[in-house]
């Protein structure tokens, strides 16, 4: 989550995602063709809402909420999953990182809410650091744009703790405002959250497999394993 403080990018953050310390782009492992594990980060949790607003609620719900869908599509494309975490607990930024590299052949996808003290500022952004992530991140954006209604707010780089710490390629992944009446109102309901964690989901399958080969998976009721975390 950033918030976006009159028409300027100012994470608020940044404190929490980014320190000293990072993964040299030469360190980073170019798994983007053969991966067989995806880390799914839901972000914030426990003590750290994340953003709060009216309209979407706290941050830390609607991630964990959008990753566990999205781990179980992942799990039915045949892809083998691990979150960070599975329920609402504190999972520290550097430790986040640390789960994700410890797994072999991965990648790393944070699901993320962004906010603003802007009403009317809407719309996906995805971040990456490694240039080993661009590929991921701009299938990732180009799905999500292609929900009815959205806005693209662009694909970026950053400095985000969690992803220059990646010795694999990372992402991360900002699914609307909870900020905005409409995109808020979407992190609260079931069907959107189902329709982001399917878009992101389908980029992923086509950055490993090619595109067309994604099947939208059965829905959370359809299947009886939501832990999120499988070996």
């Amino acid at each position: 989550m950033r918030r976006i403080l009159l028409g300027a990018l100012i994470p608020i953050g940044c404190v929490l995602l980014a320190s000293c310390g990072t993964v040299s782009q030469t360190q980073v492992k170019n798994t983007t063709g053969t991966f067989s594990t995806v880390v799914v980060d839901a972000g914030h949790g426990g003590r750290d809402n994340g953003a709060y607003r009216r309209y979407g609620g706290a941050e830390k719900e609607a991630t964990l909420d959008v990753a566990t869908r999205l781990a179980r599509k992942l799990r039915q494309s045949h892809f083998r999953t691990v979150m960070t975490r599975s329920d609402d607990v504190f999972v520290p930024l550097e430790e986040r990182a640390a789960i994700s590299n410890r797994q072999k052949n991965a990648i790393f996808v944070s699901i993320h809410f962004n906010d603003s003290r802007r009403r009317g500022i809407r719309g996906f952004e995805t971040y990456y650091h490694s240039y080993l992530a661009r590929d991921l991140a701009y299938r990732i954006q180009q799905r999500l744009i292609t929900i009815p209604g959205s806005a693209n707010r662009g694909v970026k780089t950053a400095n985000f703790r969690v992803l220059r710490k990646a010795i694999y390629p990372a992402v991360l992944v900002e699914c609307g405002f909870l900020s905005n009446r409409t995109e808020g109102a979407g992190a609260r309901s079931a069907d959107y959250r189902e329709e982001l964690a399917d878009k992101i989901a389908e980029a992923i399958v086509d950055t490993r497999h090619g595109s067309g080969i994604y099947r939208t998976p059965a829905t959370a009721s359809d299947t009886a394993d939501s832990s999120g975390h499988t070996e």
